[in-house]
């Protein structure tokens, strides 16, 4: 009986996996072709990998034809095999962070399952991870926020199951000897996943996880769990995982690679913000709030009542949970350069503490005040969205039509919050929180879902595609593009062509790219006079800028696609008896 248990128990969590996994993919897969590469992120990503491809590397990313180190090399590789699958596009760009966004959702199923042993509260909770805003954003784009954090993820919940130790008694001996295996197995499994996420965005992918397990160790006085024969291996397998690749671009390019990877993007950002705006004590707490929307009410709710709840409960997880979300916490919050997405390793967190009281609340009975009261809230987000598109969509009718053909997207997504909100509003009424809930779960990610199929209509404004293909069929390309800053990496990856920006005055990038940046209208006559026609990608800014220059030259735009300006600029010519002269 107790192994027919144990098979009937593995059959309903495949089942769940199988049916996470479907779902996932079609609210993170599904037209992710539609929306070309925007700029200014995704076009970097794949312009690093498509670049690798012509330099025939598999080892050096490359960027405007040079070596470029933000991130490590793990991103490429994912790339690249998905260029060679299915070809250079949107579609194969975002399918790594797709899939690993969906082995995301497996993830915290896994791991709540090990925790409280209920496989329909971990599939609630894969479900609430996967309906998540930002995790639905990430997992459409191509960052290596997603694959990174996921890895921290796989790590943490090795570490978990290693330390739950065996859920069955099955004798004192059988049970002390696969308590030794979990453990053996979790750590060196840990070292796995952390040299791994190491390779995606570089030494965070250890420090984030190895932090989380110090403090909750620390605090449960069990320090010396660490301290055994699978360290020591797992501390070799990281190291023959993490190291080579490092060990290899420090050979080959010594300090442009250690300057510009350990001191510019890492170092340096810890006191300087490449964000001034967000460089704000309050960012990051209430970044944790609204980027996990509509599970917003309930993160502040299991987090205000967390400590209570760690000193009540008996499990370890609350503890291991909040450990969790303190490392990633106390890791990015004294830093000066602040992105939602760097918090993002600890979201799979949230959403489990989210889900525990949602579950504890709709299905259990527990507080059950305290959730009907969060529903409200999120419901009343919904209206108050709901009635602020449904005004802007008649207060704003002529800008809206100048991006849109027709109203037909804005109509749709109004209907669907209206049958959200009206849904919703039917089941809070009858006290059916766990079906409101449901609803939330599968109309937010439809939401989503749906706004590659609005966006078609946006894309010139999300992406330089169009003016890209715009110049290359109708004009000849022999010289420097000069490009706004915004546009560059696009320009760069939908031509391949070199390229010069011009920001008047402004500052470089923050990561110096190998290109002509020209801040200063002596620089940006010094190209113009060097070509004898000059071709620009720009925004209405810059267009202002080049006029200034009408004396010595003349420019024309030749197309207007969404806010880029395509500019043509050569020398004016001067008349001299009867003969054109430059």
């Amino acid at each position: 009986m107790q192994r027919l248990s144990v098979r009937l128990r593995c059959a309903g969590g495949c089942k769940n996996i199988l049916i996470l996994v479907v779902l996932t993919y079609f609210f993170f897969c599904f037209g992710n072709g539609i929306i070309s590469l925007s700029n200014p992120d995704e076009v970097f990503y794949a312009g690093t990998a498509k670049e690798m491809i012509n330099q025939h590397s598999w080892m050096t990313p490359y960027l405007f034809g040079q070596p470029q180190f933000e991130k490590p090399v793990f991103l490429y590789w994912m790339l690249r095999i998905a260029f060679m699958i299915f070809g250079i596009g949107s579609f194969a760009g975002r399918f790594f962070p797709a899939v690993f966004a969906s082995l995301g959702v497996v993830a915290v199923y896994l791991f709540s399952l090990i925790a409280f042993k209920d496989e329909k509260k971990a599939f609630f909770t894969g479900l609430v991870l996967m309906s998540s805003g930002l995790y639905i954003g990430l997992a459409r784009t191509i960052f290596t926020d997603m694959i990174f954090s996921v890895f921290i993820l796989l790590s943490l919940l090795a570490f978990f199951w290693g330390y739950a130790r065996a859920p069955e008694p099955i004798g004192w001996f059988g049970v002390r000897l696969l308590r030794k295996e979990k453990k053996a197995g979790g750590i060196l499994l840990f070292f796995v996943f952390s040299a791994l996420a190491v390779l995606t965005k570089g030494p965070l992918g250890f420090f984030i996880p190895f932090m989380a397990i110090v403090i909750f160790l620390a605090l449960k006085k069990e320090l010396k769990f660490i301290f055994s024969k699978a360290t020591l291996w797992g501390l070799l397998v990281f190291i023959l995982i993490a190291f080579p690749w490092y060990l290899l671009m420090i050979k080959k390019y010594g300090s442009s690679f250690t300057h510009e990877f350990f001191y510019n993007d890492h170092i340096r950002r810890i006191f300087e913000a490449e964000h001034s705006s967000n460089d704000t004590w309050h960012f990051y707490p209430f970044a944790m709030v609204w980027a996990m929307f509509p599970w917003s009410a309930f993160v502040v709710i299991s987090l205000l009542g967390l400590y209570k709840h760690i000193r009540k409960a008996g499990e370890p997880v609350y503890l291991f949970l909040a450990s969790w979300i303190a490392a990633v916490f106390l890791i990015f919050q004294p830093c000066h350069s602040k992105l939602v997405s760097y918090i993002f390793p600890m979201f799979p967190a949230l959403a489990i503490l989210s889900a525990d009281l949602i579950y504890r609340g709709a299905a259990q009975n527990q507080r059950p005040r305290l959730v009907f009261s969060a529903f409200l809230l999120t419901v009343l987000a919904l209206v108050v969205s709901y009635v602020g598109l449904a005004v802007g969509s008649v207060l704003f009718s002529r800008y809206i039509t100048t991006y849109l053909p027709n109203k037909l997207p804005v109509y749709i997504l109004l209907a669907l919050l209206f049958i959200l909100v009206i849904l919703c509003s039917v089941f809070i009424a009858c006290r059916r929180l766990l079906k409101t809930a449901c609803v939330l779960m599968l109309f937010i990610p439809v939401l989503f879902s749906i706004v590659p199929q609005v966006s078609k209509y946006i894309d010139p404004y999300l992406s330089s595609r169009d003016i890209c293909r715009y110049l290359q069929d109708n004009y000849k390309l022999d010289n420097t593009i000069l490009v706004s800053k915004f546009f560059t990496r696009g320009v760069r990856y939908y031509t391949e062509k070199k390229v010069a920006v011009i920001d008047i005055p402004g500052n470089g990038f923050f990561s110096p790219h190998p290109i002509a940046f020209l801040n200063s209208d002596s620089k940006v006559l010094d190209l113009l006079r060097r070509q004898p026609v000059t071709y620009c990608v720009l925004k209405k800014t810059a267009l202002q800028d080049i006029q200034r220059f009408s004396n010595e030259f003349d420019y024309k735009v030749l197309k207007v696609i969404g806010n880029e300006y395509l500019v043509r600029i050569k020398p004016r010519t001067l008349t001299i008896a009867g003969r054109g002269v430059e």
